[in-house]
């Protein structure tokens, strides 16, 4: 999978990161998002040993196109971003710093995900018995710890179990590219002198504002 560079695999988990805080955010407010962006991230979830990095987000880098924009947009202090958005991105960093520390977490999430992968082949992988099945791994998982990623939004939408499975599932492929991430040598204190050096990889990327 290191067809690419560790600087630019860290610059696109993290536009996987804010890709799913966004679409979270968009489903909690509206319940509507975009359909292929939503299967990119979910997608993502189910791609677990990859020939290239390109596989796990649908096979083109420019799927990630929505998360690198809202990237550049936290990277350059732009006001026209919701800050919700940036919320649930650090949540999901932390909930993934959190997981790694948990061995037996990751060996029971990595076993249900493999049922949950042989489930997919029979139905489309944003089918509702697989997006249910992904937010069952989540809430079993991740929201067992003392941390939490408290999600705002409608509230006749939230109380819904479509979209808070929804939600969950994009809270779960969040953390999937957090762990890309982290694996790619990312740390959170080292964003804090990242800024230029992501910018420049998301111009060389063909992610240009």
């Amino acid at each position: 999978m290191n067809n690419l560079d560790a600087g630019r695999r860290q610059t696109l988990a993290l536009a996987g990161v804010l890709q799913a805080a966004q679409l979270v955010h968009e489903m909690a407010q509206r319940g509507l998002v975009d359909q292929h962006t939503f299967a990119t991230s979910i997608e993502s979830i189910l791609v677990t040993d990859p020939e290239t990095f390109e596989e796990i987000y649908g096979g083109d880098l420019f799927n990630l196109r929505p998360g690198a924009s809202a990237l550049r947009k936290i990277l350059l202090k732009k006001k026209d971003i919701h800050p919700n958005i940036l919320r649930y991105a650090v949540g999901i960093l932390v909930l993934q710093t959190k997981l790694s520390k948990d061995k037996a977490m990751l060996t029971a999430l990595g076993e249900r995900l493999n049922a949950i992968q042989a489930q997919a082949q029979h139905f489309n992988p944003t089918h509702e018995n697989i997006v249910a099945a992904l937010a069952g791994l989540y809430q079993d998982t991740l929201s067992t710890f003392s941390f939490r990623v408290q999600v705002q939004g409608d509230p006749q939408i939230l109380q819904q179990q479509v979209y808070a499975d929804k939600i969950r599932a994009l809270l779960l492929a969040g953390v999937r590219s957090a762990m890309l991430w982290q694996q790619a040598g990312g740390k959170r204190w080292k964003l804090i002198f990242a800024r230029k050096r992501l910018l420049r990889d998301l111009d060389q990327l063909g992610f240009k504002s």
